[in-house]
């Protein structure tokens, strides 16, 4: 595993926000009435993604890392199936960034499985 100096400079980091960026998108075509519900939800997941990568990357022990890169898997989780319901409730197509989701949880479960094996970054 590379010696990143920056979080920005981690793949997983980079897909995290290019989808953060879709979803604000996409999310601009839902109701006005979801606003505070759907809407602020999904968004509020999304950033949690690359926002507590950049904050397990930081963290100084194993544990810490890997404990903050679990809550991204969760915020992933909770991302699928809020764009699951938007497109269930008819708000437009999320098939592109279901796919992009799965990328992303797929590099995390790589890179988190590298910090497991080793103490560097």
């Amino acid at each position: 595993m590379s010696a990143s100096k920056k979080f920005e400079d981690v793949v997983v980091w980079q897909r995290a926000h290019a989808l953060v960026l879709e979803i604000y998108r996409y999310s601009t075509r839902f109701p006005s009435h979801e606003t505070y519900g759907l809407t602020s939800q999904l968004r509020r997941a999304a950033v949690s993604v690359p926002a507590n990568f950049a904050e397990g990357f930081k963290r100084q022990s194993r544990a810490d890392k890997i404990r903050c890169y679990n809550i991204v898997h969760a915020s992933l989780e909770e991302c699928r199936y809020y764009l699951r319901l938007a497109e269930d409730l008819g708000y437009g197509k999320s098939a592109e960034m279901r796919i992009a989701l799965e990328e992303v949880s797929r590099l995390l479960e790589t890179y988190t499985s590298r910090v497991r094996e080793s103490d560097t970054r």
